[in-house]
């Protein structure tokens, strides 16, 4: 028996799986864009929590854009939030030239504090986002 074989009827590809022929799937060839910090928590989140949503994007081959797109958000968000506390607690490149053990001591506790800001505000982003969908699911 063949491996693979062509259904010129259909026009589909079949793979030799034990005992039958399965129809061979592939996911479409999308561009893969690079996923940081932000996306790999998200994504570990939804794959825990919201299994179905997780399934659907994955599926339909947008999982990879979607979580580089809330990563690229998040980056932003964290970036801004970043410059605006460094700005309010007086921490400048002055500082940092002058006396680089008080410029740690001001950024570390601060750093900390953004990833915990950024992280709920990003939970609190996807929870409005899913009410919303729900919402729009009901109305239809």
């Amino acid at each position: 028996m063949e491996k693979v074989i062509y259904d010129k009827k259909n026009g589909l590809w079949y793979e030799l799986q034990g005992d039958y022929y399965l129809l061979c799937l592939k996911l479409p060839e999308g561009e893969q864009q690079p996923v940081g910090l932000w996306g790999q928590r998200h994504l570990r989140y939804i794959k825990q929590n919201r299994k179905v949503f997780y399934l659907n994007l994955l599926t339909s081959g947008k999982l990879n854009g979607y979580l580089s797109g809330l990563d690229k958000q998040a980056e932003d968000m964290f970036s801004r939030l970043a410059k605006q506390m460094a700005e309010c607690g007086g921490v400048t490149e002055k500082l940092k030239a002058d006396d680089q053990m008080e410029w740690v001591d001001r950024c570390l506790p601060d750093c900390f504090y953004l990833y915990e800001i950024t992280a709920a505000l990003l939970q609190s982003i996807f929870k409005n986002f899913l009410n919303q969908l729900c919402n729009t699911i009901v109305i239809i």
